[in-house]
């Protein structure tokens, strides 16, 4: 009985060592969300006002005036900032949201890469790290 006990152990603590992962992922996408959706406000707010920053190029397949880009933007990053809160109370609607947006911020921030590459490489990238932590997090074990 001591050595069922004893295995029994080892099992438990990494239950727990599981559930702590888990729930760090879930914190991990929550906080990046935020912050993708604070900042595509910013970059929204920045394309409504067409500021100089953004680069202007003629022949772009996907050319779209700046204004709507920002608008596109702005969208995008309160939707994100909502899910975000949603994420931080552990909300299962907020898990599939927050995949959708984070696709749809992949997507526009490809779109309009050459008005801001950099940084738009740099959305892409946060997107998919917030895409991982959610879809790998399983929600019965934290």
């Amino acid at each position: 009985m001591t050595t069922s006990h004893t295995t029994h152990e080892p099992s438990a603590g990494r239950h727990t060592a599981k559930q702590q992962w888990a729930g760090g992922l879930m914190v991990f996408a929550a906080v990046t969300l935020m912050l993708s959706g604070v900042l595509d406000i910013f970059r929204g707010i920045m394309g409504i006002a067409e500021d100089d920053i953004f680069v202007t190029t003629r022949d772009y397949v996907f050319a779209f005036d700046l204004t709507g880009w920002g608008w596109v933007h702005l969208a995008l990053g309160v939707v994100a900032v909502l899910v975000s809160l949603g994420l931080f109370q552990g909300a299962t609607w907020a898990r599939v949201a927050g995949v959708a947006i984070a696709g749809l911020i992949v997507i526009a921030n490809f779109l309009s890469l050459p008005y801001y590459p950099v940084w738009s490489v740099v959305m892409i990238a946060f997107s998919a790290f917030i895409i991982w932590a959610l879809c790998v997090v399983k929600p019965e074990r934290y």
